[in-house]
C-alpha cells in the first residue's frame, strides 16, 4: 500500500509493508478545519461557553494572567495570544498588568529562541510580560487548600493574584488524565512541585481509570477539578488541531464548561475504533515537538496498547533530538534497567511524593511489561540502553524486524501516534 507513513520530527517516515501483510491504518476521520482561524478566535470571545464575553470580563479587571502550555505542546499561540491580549488592552487593562505565564510543570523553562518559537509572536513578547513557572521555587507559590484525597494544593502567585485568570491549551488524548487542556494547564502546569509529585505517585499512575480518553472516575481528572473549584472563576481558550496542525476548533468560556465542549468535539475524531486486536503496531510520537525526548515518548507507546495482543510487537518512531529527558527521568530509567520492573515499582510505591518525572517510567512499564517494544530514534547507544526497549538505527530494518518477530499478517499503522487512540470496538 502506498503512502503509508508515521510522523517523525518535522517530517514523515515511510512504512513499506511486504505483500501478504495487510495494513490497518488508525487515523482520525476527516476533521473539518477552520478556513479563517482569526475570525473563529475573535468570534469565540464574543460567544463564550458558560461565561460572560471576554470584553465584559476584562472591563471588570485591572490585571490578567494568561497561562500557556510549554514547548512540548503544539498550541497555536501565535494565533491565539495577539487577539486575546488586544482584547484585554482595549478593555482597559494596562500592558504592564498582563502576564503570560508558561505552564512548565516540572519541565525545563522555555527561554531565548525556544520561548520565541513557543509564543509565536514578537509583538506579544514586546508588549506584555512573558515568564516561566518554576515549580521548585517555594516563594513563588501560595497554598490554597488540600484535596479530598490529601493533595496539598499550591499554585503560582502570579496566577492567583491576577483579577482575570485565563488558561489556554490544546485538547488531545492524554495517557494519564484522559484529555489534556483546561484544568490540566493549572495542575500540574503552574503547581508547586509537592502538588505535582503527590498526584503523580503510583496511587494515581497505576489506577485503572488513569488512562487515555477516559474521564469518569479518573483520579487525576477529578483531582484537577477539585483544584479548579478552589480558585473561583477561571476562563479558558481551548483549541483542537487536525493532522496537519490546522485549527479545527476553538472556544472561549468558563474553564470547566468550555473544556467539556472541546472534549466532546475532539473525541469524535481522536477515539478510533477497530474490530480486533493485532500482533504488530507501528506508531509514532506525533512528530515535533512531541518527539523531542524519550520522556514524552511513553505517550505514543501507551496510546497504542489497547489494540495490541499480549506479547505483540510495537515499533515507535520518536526522534528524541533532546535525548531522554530530565536528569531525574534518566535516573528513574537507570533504576528500571538495573533493578527490573518489580524492583523499580517496589521503590516507587513506597513514596507518597513521587520522584520527579518517574511517573513516565511507571506508564512506560505498561508497555514493556507485556509487549515487545521497539524504538527508532536519534539516541546515543548509552541513552538507548536506558530506554528499556529494543532500539534501532535503521528504520526500514526496524519495520522488517517487528514484522518477522510478530509473524503478523496484518499490522496497525498509527501515523499521528497518540493523537489518535485506537480501541477495539466490542460487538454485542
Amino acid at each position: 500500500m502506498n503512502n503509508l507513513h508515521v510522523l517523525y520530527s518535522h517530517g514523515q517516515l515511510p512504512v513499506d509493508l511486504p505483500s501478504g501483510v495487510t495494513p490497518i491504518v488508525v487515523e482520525k476521520p476527516h476533521m473539518p478545519w477552520l478556513e479563517n482561524p482569526e475570525e473563529a478566535i475573535a468570534a469565540s470571545f464574543q460567544s463564550p461557553t458558560g461565561s460572560p464575553t471576554l470584553r465584559t470580563l476584562a472591563q471588570a479587571a485591572s490585571s490578567a494572567c494568561i497561562v500557556i502550555c510549554d514547548i512540548t505542546r503544539p498550541v497555536p499561540n501565535g494565533r491565539i495570544l495577539p487577539p486575546l491580549i488586544r482584547e484585554l488592552l482595549n478593555a482597559g487593562i494596562a500592558a504592564d498588568r498582563i502576564c503570560v505565564l508558561v505552564a512548565t510543570g516540572l519541565h525545563h523553562p522555555n527561554l531565548g529562541e525556544e520561548l520565541r518559537e513557543l509564543v509565536g509572536s514578537d509583538w506579544v513578547l514586546e508588549t506584555v510580560r512573558v515568564e516561566n513557572h518554576y515549580a521548585l521555587d517555594d516563594d513563588a507559590h501560595t497554598k490554597i487548600g488540600v484535596t479530598s484525597r490529601g493533595t496539598p494544593v499550591s499554585l503560582d502567585k502570579r496566577f492567583l493574584e491576577a483579577d482575570l485568570k485565563i488558561v489556554t491549551g490544546l485538547i488531545e488524548p492524554h495517557f494519564m488524565a484522559g484529555y489534556s487542556g483546561g484544568r490540566k494547564v493549572i495542575a500540574p502546569g503552574i503547581a508547586h512541585a509537592d502538588t505535582i509529585r503527590t498526584f503523580h505517585n503510583t496511587d494515581f499512575m497505576e489506577h485503572p481509570d488513569a488512562r487515555n480518553c477516559h474521564l469518569p472516575r479518573n483520579p487525576l481528572h477529578n483531582e484537577q477539578l477539585e483544584v479548579v473549584k478552589m480558585l473561583g472563576d477561571v476562563f479558558a481558550v481551548n483549541t483542537c488541531l487536525d493532522d496537519q496542525r490546522r485549527l479545527a476548533f476553538v472556544n472561549f468560556g468558563h474553564v470547566l464548561a468550555s473544556h467539556e465542549e472541546a472534549v466532546a468535539f475532539i473525541k469524535q475524531y481522536a477515539e478510533v475504533k477497530i474490530s480486533h486486536k493485532v500482533k504488530c503496531v507501528i506508531t509514532s510520537n506525533a512528530g515535533y515537538p512531541q518527539d523531542k525526548n524519550f520522556y514524552q515518548s511513553a505517550k505514543g507507546i501507551v496510546g497504542a496498547l489497547g489494540i495490541l495482543e499480549k506479547g505483540g510487537s510495537l515499533l515507535i518512531a520518536s526522534e528524541c533530538s533532546e535525548g531522554l529527558g530530565s536528569e531525574e527521568f534518566c535516573e528513574a530509567q537507570k533504576i528500571l534497567v538495573e533493578r527490573g520492573i518489580d524492583g523499580f515499582l517496589a521503590e516507587a510505591r513506597s513514596r507518597p511524593l513521587a520522584n520527579i518525572d518517574e511517573w513516565a517510567t511507571v506508564k512506560l512499564i505498561e508497555g514493556i511489561r507485556d509487549y515487545k517494544v521497539h524504538l527508532y530514534s536519534g539516541l546515543t547507544p548509552e541513552q538507548q540502553r536506558l530506554t528499556a526497549t529494543t532500539c534501532h538505527q535503521d528504520w526500514a530494518k526496524a519495520v522488517e524486524h517487528v514484522l518477522q518477530e510478530s509473524q503478523a499478517t496484518e499490522v496497525a499503522v498509527i501515523p499521528e501516534g497518540h493523537y489518535a487512540i485506537p480501541f477495539v470496538e466490542l460487538v454485542a
